[in-house]
C-alpha cells in the first residue's frame, strides 16, 4: 500500500507539472485578459515612468496589465528603467541638480550599486516630451518593491490582480558592459518573479531573441512577448525560432492580415505605443488583443 501510495503521489505530482505547461507559454491557470490595457512604463504620459506611483495611478484607472522595463545594477539587484544610464531629460541628482548629457554616460546602471542609484531623482524635473505628467520627486524602485507595492495595492482596494508585462532590456552588444548575459539576467528576474508568486501573472518581452528564447526553454511556464520594431512576421518567427504567446509590433506596422496571420499561428498581437485616441481605435478596430501605450487613461475611456 505503501508503494502504491508513492506511485499515486508521483503520478498526481507529474500530472500537475504537465497541467502547468501550455502551448506557447500560456502561463499556469491564470486567464490572460480578453483585451489587455497596458500602461507603457506605468503610463509615463501621466506619472514618472517606471516607478510605483506610476504602477497604482494605471491600477486606479483600472487598467489590465503594468508595463515595466528593467536592468540589474552592479550589485545585481533587478530595477525598473528603461534606458541603461541615468537619462538626463528626466533625472536629477541627489543634490537636486542636472545632469550633462556626457555626465549622463558615465553613470550606468549596471556598473552602479542600488544604494547609489537610489538616491537619484527620475520625477521632479520637468519632461517636454510628457507635459501633463505629474512632477514629483520619485526613485528607480526595486522590481521586487514594485511587485510588492501593487500586490499590497490591489489588495486593500479590492482590485483584480493585475498582470505584469516585463521587458528585459539589454542587447548582445551591451553584454558585460551594460547589461549581464541572458541567461544571467533571466536567473536574476526568475529569481524575483517566483520568490514574490506571480508567475502566473507574468509576461516576459524583449527585443532582445536571446532572453526569450532561453526563457522558453528553460521557463516554458511564462508567457513571452517578441518586441519588433521592424520586419515581417515570417521572417522575425524564423528568427526567434518559436511560437510566442504575443507578438508585440511597433503600431504602425500592424494592419488585418498582420492581425490575422497571427490569430491562425494562436499569437496574440499587442502593439505599442499608439498616443493618440484614433490610433487606439483603428488598432481596436483591426482585433488586435490589447494595446500598450502611455497614456492607459485613453485605453480605458468608453465609446
Amino acid at each position: 500500500m505503501k508503494s502504491l501510495n508513492y506511485i499515486i503521489g508521483f503520478a498526481l505530482l507529474f500530472g500537475g507539472a504537465c497541467k502547468s505547461i501550455k502551448p506557447n507559454g500560456a502561463g499556469g491557470d491564470a486567464a490572460f485578459p480578453a483585451f489587455s490595457t497596458e500602461a507603457h512604463r506605468g503610463g509615463r504620459g501621466l506619472m514618472p515612468e517606471n516607478t510605483i506611483m506610476a504602477m497604482k495611478k494605471a491600477m486606479d484607472l483600472g487598467v489590465t496589465t503594468l508595463e515595466m522595463d528593467t536592468h540589474i545594477t552592479g550589485d545585481n539587484q533587478v530595477v525598473l528603467s528603461h534606458d541603461e544610464y541615468l537619462n538626463p531629460l528626466f533625472t536629477l541628482t541627489p543634490e537636486g541638480k542636472e545632469i550633462t548629457k556626457e555626465a549622463s554616460r558615465q553613470l550606468i546602471l549596471y556598473k552602479m550599486p542600488y544604494e547609489e542609484l537610489r538616491k537619484y531623482d527620475v520625477g521632479s524635473k520637468y519632461y517636454s516630451k510628457f507635459p501633463e505628467q505629474l512632477k514629483v520627486k520619485a526613485q528607480i524602485p526595486l522590481l521586487s518593491a514594485v511587485i510588492d507595492s501593487v500586490q499590497q495595492y490591489a489588495k486593500e482596494k479590492g482590485m483584480k490582480q493585475p498582470f505584469y508585462n516585463i521587458e528585459t532590456k539589454m542587447g548582445k552588444d551591451g553584454d558585460n558592459l551594460l547589461n549581464p548575459a541572458p541567461e544571467v539576467f533571466v536567473k536574476l528576474l526568475m529569481d524575483v518573479i517566483r520568490a514574490k508568486k506571480i508567475s502566473p501573472y507574468v509576461v516576459i518581452q524583449s527585443f532582445d531573441v536571446r532572453t526569450i528564447q532561453y526563457l522558453h526553454k528553460q521557463y516554458p511556464e511564462i508567457r513571452t512577448s517578441y518586441l519588433v520594431d521592424k520586419g515581417n512576421l515570417e521572417d522575425n518567427l524564423k528568427k526567434l525560432g518559436y511560437t510566442p504567446f504575443i507578438y508585440s509590433p511597433a503600431y504602425k506596422l500592424v494592419d488585418a492580415e498582420l492581425v490575422k496571420q497571427c490569430h491562425e499561428r494562436n499569437m496574440k498581437v499587442i502593439p505599442w505605443t499608439p498616443n493618440t485616441r484614433e490610433e487606439i481605435a483603428q488598432l481596436k478596430s483591426l482585433g488586435v488583443d490589447g494595446i500598450i501605450s502611455d497614456y492607459p487613461n485613453m485605453l480605458v475611456e468608453k465609446p
